[in-house]
């Protein structure tokens, strides 16, 4: 499962060079809020897959990524992270998963009224005024 910029291919070969048989590879956009992932569902659903590869562990999930994989361990099957994570500390990396999932949602509202309200200016201007 991947999210960004590596390609499932790119995972797929680290994979076979770390002696993972991959039997299907995933790549899904999704927003962690609203938990719409059907891909990473049928995943985690699946009795056949024992591992499942991400590059890092916030493209599986924003928060929580450590209760997904506490849930596959007891499972008897587990969750390998390419590449891990560069702050140390687990507080600052979900405080700042947050702050990065809430700024997104604002600058978004912002952009969307800041559109709708350009929009509006020119939809109140007399025909051929433009």
């Amino acid at each position: 499962m991947t999210s960004g910029p590596t390609s499932t291919a790119s995972l797929g070969a680290w994979a076979s060079a770390h002696d993972l048989a991959v039997a299907h590879a995933a790549s899904e956009v999704g927003s962690g809020p609203t938990g719409a992932r059907p891909k990473l569902r049928r995943l985690l659903a699946g009795a056949t897959v024992t591992t499942i590869v991400v590059e890092h562990r916030d493209r599986l999930a924003r928060l929580g990524s450590e209760y997904i994989e506490a849930v596959l361990l007891g499972a008897g099957r587990r969750l390998v992270v390419v590449v891990p994570t560069e702050v140390a500390d687990d507080l600052v990396r979900d405080m700042t998963e947050v702050l990065t999932s809430l700024c997104a949602r604002l600058y978004g509202r912002r952009a969307a009224r800041a559109r709708a309200n350009h929009a509006l200016r020119y939809a109140a201007q007399p025909v051929g005024a433009a």
